[in-house]
């Protein structure tokens, strides 16, 4: 299967990113931002877990509770980000839904805000995915989209459908008012079409498995899987008849010895032997990868398109964010996409 875009993402506002835990969802989840701002777009990084992961990634200080522009896209376009506090989005939820103002921020000495967040758990992803949801649906003067995308930096595999979907517990909780109005209308945002959830991963079997198993449990819930991005994909670099064999244990020394020979190359048996070491190592990760792709291609349950990332040597730094981003673009995320008013 070649790496490519879903046509149905591209259409979606809300991309949602989640993955195993160390499976770099947070890395993916930036690149991802900056390439669908590719082109002169706009588009919003909204991290949820308190861990500033996103400023460290782009060099800057911690995120406050506000947007703020952190990058310029290739192309013209920018990336903001913001770092959503469920605290300081109750306080904001009780100033636009009853004009707390002043009686909010008392509330917060009294300590009512984690109170409240404790009484009631779900309350907390509400918040969390509430503002997710009004930055999605939010206009300008001219009744456009203030954001061409908004991406979101989810909790990871385990969690994630709990954290989409607890919206649906606190609708039934809250029969009326603004708690009520609230978790509808992030209901609505999450199961349409507006929002797609990708399933970042490694080509190892745990993590495999476990995205196998989100996309099921996405699907039950009615959220709308978009790509699975296998990240971390190494470079293979023996002809793929010859994987399987060196996978195998079956690397022919003396070849190797007498094609370097041809080279002007005389190197110890030693080094020949470190070098059909390393071969096989070689051989036999690319070849897990290959399965691990395998299962990907054949066992969802529904039809998913997939993205590839390449590891990376030597770290994640800003410079390598734009690599990926130009990795991400290179397969379809943000060329050509409509974004719907």
């Amino acid at each position: 299967m070649t790496p490519s875009w879903p046509a149905a993402s591209s259409a979606a506002r809300l991309h949602v990113v989640t993955g195993k835990g160390g499976t770099g969802k947070t890395t993916v989840a930036a690149a991802l931002a900056l390439a669908l701002a590719t082109g002169g777009k706009r588009t919003l990084l909204i991290e949820v877990e308190g861990r500033q992961g996103i400023a460290q990634l782009f060099d800057t200080p911690p995120l406050p509770y506000e947007e703020r522009k952190i990058a310029v896209a290739p192309g013209g376009g920018e990336v903001r980000a913001l770092a959503v506090d469920a605290e300081a989005a109750l306080l904001e939820y009780f100033e636009l839904f009853y004009r707390l103002g002043m009686a909010g921020r008392t509330l917060k000495r009294m300590g009512a805000v984690e109170f409240a967040t404790t009484l009631a758990p779900g309350l907390r992803d509400v918040l969390l995915t509430g503002k997710a949801k009004e930055c999605v649906n939010r206009k300008d003067a001219d009744g456009r989209p203030v954001y061409d995308a908004v991406v979101l930096d989810a909790p990871p595999t385990g969690r994630v459908v709990s954290f989409l979907d607890v919206t649906k517990a606190m609708a039934d909780l809250a029969k009326s008012g603004p708690i009520h109005t609230q978790a509808e209308g992030v209901v609505k945002v999450l199961h349409s079409p507006l929002t797609a959830v990708h399933v970042v991963t490694l080509l190892e079997e745990l993590p495999v498995t476990e995205t196998l198993e989100t996309v099921d449990e996405l699907v039950a819930a009615g959220l709308r899987p978009g790509a699975v991005i296998a990240n971390q994909v190494r470079p293979q670099w023996l002809p793929d008849r010859s994987v399987a064999a060196a996978a195998g244990g079956r690397v022919d020394a003396a070849r190797i010895r007498a094609g370097l020979a041809s080279a002007g190359l005389d190197l110890t048996p030693d080094v020949i032997d470190g070098l059909v070491a390393e071969t096989v190592e070689h051989a036999q990760r690319v070849h897990a990868e290959s399965v691990a792709l395998a299962r990907l291609d054949a066992e969802p349950a529904v039809p998913l398109g997939r993205l590839e990332l390449p590891r990376l040597i030597g770290g994640v730094d800003l410079g390598s964010l734009y690599e990926l981003a130009d990795t991400l673009h290179e397969q379809g995320v943000g060329a050509g996409s409509e974004v719907p008013a």
